[in-house]
This record gives structure tokens, sequence and C-alpha cells, in this order.
């Protein structure tokens, strides 16, 4: 076995604010970062939210089971062609840099609103970059189902 394979995955934990500079680069959280350099991350424009638009974060990994998710579809549901070309053409691959910064592209950052600041939000098994305000309606939509949420679990 490598070493990689002997790695647990990285857990998107806890949140983060970082600014950006004056090229929409940012500073991805460093316990979210691998080890090594040219690590890959893949940026999805994700509109899913009634708070509005953020940016998903994952790994290749993780965007593999996405894609594995939409082939899975049935092939007549007509979501799966709309999914294919909306992920498709609303996602980026990005590389950090050595100072473990992304580039945001700027249509990225404009359907997300994001402008002098991102806030990292950890999902578990992705993160999730939003505009800070924006954010706060999000959580504030989720405050007021978790109880629902929660009453799922165990």
């Amino acid at each position: 076995m490598s070493e990689t394979e002997n790695k647990p995955p990285i857990l998107y934990l806890s949140s983060f604010t970082h600014g950006l500079d004056e090229k929409r680069r940012t500073q991805v959280p460093a316990p979210w970062r691998e080890e090594g350099e040219n690590t890959k991350l893949t940026l999805v424009i994700w509109p899913k939210h009634k708070a509005g638009t953020c940016l998903r974060g994952m790994t290749e990994q993780e965007f593999a089971k996405l894609i594995a998710e939409i082939d899975a579809m049935p092939r007549g549901d007509a979501s799966k062609g709309t999914l294919r070309r909306l992920i498709g053409s609303g996602s980026v691959q990005v590389t950090l840099d050595k100072a473990g910064r992304v580039l945001i592209p700027d249509d990225f950052a404009k359907a997300a609103g994001i402008t002098s600041e991102a806030l990292f939000v950890g999902c578990i098994k992705y993160f999730e970059i939003w505009n800070p305000a924006r954010h706060g309606s999000a959580k504030a939509v989720d405050e007021m189902s978790a109880s629902e949420a929660f009453a799922l679990m165990d």
C-alpha cells in the first residue's frame, strides 16, 4: 500500500474567513490542505441553497463520486442532461499554490457574490465558499430546519 492509501481522508470541519487579494486568490484553510505540491480541488457553482449560490469545493475523488451519482440517474431523466451541462460548465479545477491559495475565477466569484472576503464552511466530505453575508441568510434558513434534520439521526 502506498503512503497516500494509508492516510485518512481530509475532513472539512469548522469554518474560516479569508480575504481575497487583487487577483481573487484566497487561502484554503490549513487543516483542509493535503500535503505536497500541486494539490487539485474542483470548484462547482452550487445554486442549491434557498439563500443563494455558493461554491462547492471538493477533492478529485469526491468530484468523481458526484459524476457517478449523475451517471447512475435513469437514462431518460431530463435532469441528468441538465446536471451534466450545469455542473460541467460551472466547474473548474484549481491548483493550490505554494502559499496554499487558490484563484477563484471571476465568473465563479460573481455567481457566489464573493468580493473581498470568502467564508469557507466545512461540510465534512466537501466544503462551501460563501459570501459571508449570504451565508448568514443560509445559516438562518438551516437553523430553522435543524431540529427536524437532527431528528432523523440516532
